[in-house]
């Protein structure tokens, strides 16, 4: 598992205070872009339920601050990003209708939601190391 995985993931099992899903990836990689954590938070604070309104996804919208972060927030970039997320989440980008599908697979909200943050997490850890944004053989971020 990657160290933005195993941060994801912890930031998510963090009960108080809730950590949304748009938070939990974009401060994945706050270090690495020279970011403090505590801005991040603040700044994807609102992103989470799809922008509190079932809009958007969160953790979509958590990748889509990561690539701008490092200066990909271009539309090719972030066509990709969609793109790839969209193949995984059965064309859905929407967090109403992400938890629709959940419901309709038997899942519940809290693991759905945690699997599409990790799935965020990759996408964007991908596409970074595509990119030449992230060293291709590095496992761990900056301190």
């Amino acid at each position: 598992m990657s160290f933005y995985r195993e941060r994801a993931t912890a930031l998510r099992a963090q009960a108080v205070p809730h950590i949304n899903c748009a938070q939990a990836v974009a401060a994945s990689f706050a270090a690495e872009a020279g970011v403090k954590e505590e801005d991040v938070m603040r700044l994807a604070a609102g992103f989470g339920g799809g922008m509190k309104r079932g809009a958007a996804c969160g953790a979509l919208t958590g990748a889509i601050m990561v690539l701008g972060l490092f200066g990909l927030g271009d539309p090719e970039t972030i066509g990709t990003l969609h793109g790839r997320f969209r193949e995984k989440t059965a064309g859905n980008l929407d967090c109403a209708d992400l938890l629709k599908r959940a419901g309709s697979l038997g899942v519940e909200k809290k693991p759905y939601c945690d699997g599409l943050v990790l799935l965020a997490v990759d996408l964007a850890e991908e596409i970074l190391r595509e990119k030449g944004r992230l060293p291709s053989d590095r496992t761990e971020a900056k301190e």
